[in-house]
């Protein structure tokens, strides 16, 4: 049963039902999951996380020359806040995506990117900062000096400096600290005690101004806020760039630097409301930065397609509506299984009838869908495997029959002659010739059907007259179609070139031409003719005899099928010279037709195409 067609079938159509509702079930709750998604995602915290990842990805920008290293970044702030971040460039090739880091799935990206990371925006407002934390023996004093790309050295030296500054300050607070209301490079929290020594990174000013505190004045040395050597260097470019700038643009300026000798262009009377100060300002931030910092990038954000496709509240539901599509699902394959499987068993049991030997077993055939295809071609195929049957039987009957007749000539011959019945003269010795010369051309002839049933049978074409070939194989007929008194004569005015073996495509001019002797009458006439046509050249054979019945035409070149079952030497034949000749025709790329009527003669027709339409083809 497990191989049951129907089965197999029922079972295939409920694997689908169970897809489609599960299918349905996904969609459905994912459908629900976005439009909560698309709520989440306008709320205000949502923005604020989206502002961080931004800040976040921006400082990485402008502390790295690329963003190779971006992706253990992207990772951890996709784990910490929930939410999928991709990085691609401006062409849309990806940098990082957290859905792929993370083993998500990596869904489309949005159409539009939510914001674009490029640090060498003068109006991306984030502070650009290292931080470098020192911890004192008191946990809640910390002391975080900034600064832009460091090296080793740097960060050693600075580190020092805090430790220093840190101590100091402890010994002179007295628990008082600084003044709260101080806005310069130390600032005191007496929240947490902590103690922030800032510096904005790029022009190596003190962050915000003012006056640092007696404490901080005397505790934290002017090293400690000032800019880095790359923030030197940046701040000498910035500048740079901006002095020339407002010089192309005719802008009055002046430089000032402050006491770590970072410098600054400052307006003369007013000079920057000019329309050009804040682009070559911009402008040449941008310049200076750009070969620093990491390309630009488009940041794209969304929720992690994470959500649960049965909740368990509605679970029953689901499985509900799945029982009830299994069900319909079943009734319905059951009817069109039936249906379907029906004829393929009247199928099956013709088969196993034919292979048990009845021959005529057949289905009977209706419709016209698929299976109705397959029961034709069943039965078309029966037809064929017991016509060839009936010709098997045929063959043997008649290749024993055509066999016995000759032997059993030659045998009573040397019999009477070994008994002294017949004198073994000249005359007995001629009729035992024609007997072998018989078996020898049946011989023959089933030797060259042989070949061309196994695709042997090879020609070995040359450029040749043809009307010189049937001139041939007149001759070859004429002394017997004399001794009938048929006429054989051949109309052929001119030279007609042919591709062709000749010693092939005398032989199946020969059997035409005796074959058309052979039945015509005393007093008859059969007339071979070549002629060029434009795709290659014809061959005809024409008799005057008593012509081929309709009803023989279609099979007047099958082997062993006689148009007249006469087996007399003069008009049965053998049935094999016709069958060969279509092989040997075949064999040239050509075909053989027959026309008659009967009572006024036969007309065998070959047509050989032209050597230049045998490119290619096999020989």
């Amino acid at each position: 049963m497990r191989r049951s067609l129907l089965l197999r079938l029922l079972g295939l159509s409920l694997a689908v039902a169970s897809l489609a509702v599960a299918a349905t079930a996904l969609l459905a709750t994912y459908g629900t999951g976005t439009q909560l998604r698309e709520q989440a995602e306008s709320s205000p915290s949502l923005l604020e996380t989206d502002a961080s990842i931004r800040d976040a990805l921006l400082t990485y920008a402008r502390d790295h020359g690329d963003w190779s290293g971006v992706h253990g970044l992207v990772r951890e702030l996709a784990a910490e806040t929930g939410r999928r971040i991709a990085l691609t460039t401006p062409d849309g090739s990806t940098i990082a995506d957290s859905a792929e880091l993370l083993g998500q799935g990596a869904a489309e990206l949005p159409s539009v990117p939510a914001a674009r990371i490029d640090a060498a925006d003068p109006g991306a407002q984030v502070a650009q900062i290292h931080s470098e934390f020192a911890r004192a023996i008191d946990p809640q004093l910390i002391l975080a000096h900034r600064g832009w790309r460091l090296t080793e050295q740097e960060q050693r030296h600075r580190q020092e400096l805090a430790e220093q500054a840190l101590e100091c300050l402890r010994e002179q607070d007295g628990g008082g600290g600084p003044d709260p209301s101080g806005q310069g490079p130390v600032e005191y929290d007496p929240a947490d005690g902590s103690i922030v020594v800032t510096y904005n990174w790029l022009f190596g000013s003190a962050g915000g101004g003012g006056d640092p505190g007696p404490h901080a004045s005397e505790c934290v040395p002017p090293e400690m806020y000032a800019p880095s050597a790359a923030a030197r260097e940046l701040n000498e470019e910035t500048v740079a760039l901006t002095a020339a700038c407002l010089d192309r643009e005719g802008i009055a300026y002046r430089l000032a630097a402050d006491a770590a000798g970072v410098q600054a262009v400052e307006p003369v009377d007013g000079s920057d409301q000019a329309p050009r100060w804040a682009e070559c300002e911009s402008s040449a931030q941008r310049a200076a930065l750009r070969p620093l910092v990491a390309e630009p990038a488009d940041l794209y954000l969304g929720t992690s397609d994470r959500f649960d496709a049965f909740s368990p509240q509605g679970w029953w539901r689901t499985a509900a509506t799945a029982l009830a599509v299994l069900a319909a699902a079943a009734v319905v394959t059951v009817l069109a299984g039936r249906r379907l499987v029906r004829p393929i068993l009247a199928l099956t049991e013709a088969a196993q009838r034919m292979a048990a030997g009845d021959r005529a077993a057949r289905v009977p055939v209706t419709g016209g869908d698929e299976v109705t295809r397959l029961g034709t071609a069943f039965n078309a195929m029966a037809e064929s495997i017991e016509s060839s049957d009936r010709q098997r039987k045929a063959l043997v009957s008649d290749v024993a029959h055509e066999l016995r007749t000759p032997l059993a000539n030659v045998r009573s011959h040397l019999e009477a002659a070994e008994d002294g019945v017949v004198p073994l003269d000249r005359a007995l010795i001629a009729s035992l010739l024609e007997e072998s010369a018989l078996l020898e051309r049946l011989v023959a002839d089933l030797q060259d059907l042989a070949l061309a049933d196994a695709g042997m049978l090879r020609v070995h074409p040359e450029e040749r007259d043809a009307a010189d070939l049937a001139a041939q194989a007149v001759a070859a007929h004429r002394a017997r179609a004399e001794e009938s008194g048929v006429t054989v004569a051949v109309d052929a005015p001119e030279p007609v070139p042919v591709h062709a073996d000749p010693a092939r495509l005398r032989q199946a001019l020969g059997n035409l031409v005796s074959n058309a002797v052979r039945h015509t009458p005393s007093g008859g006439t059969v007339r071979v003719s070549a002629r060029r046509t434009a795709d290659g050249a014809v061959l005809t054979v024409a008799d005057s005899g008593s012509g081929i019945g309709a009803e023989h035409l279609p099979h007047i070149f099958d082997r062993f099928y006689r148009a007249d079952p006469s087996r007399t030497r003069a008009t049965g034949g053998g049935g094999l010279g016709l069958a060969i000749t279509r092989h040997l025709v075949e064999a040239h790329h050509g075909r053989v037709e027959v026309a008659s009527t009967p009572g006024s003669g036969s007309v065998f027709t070959i047509h050989l195409p032209d050597a230049r339409h045998l490119d290619g083809r096999p020989d």
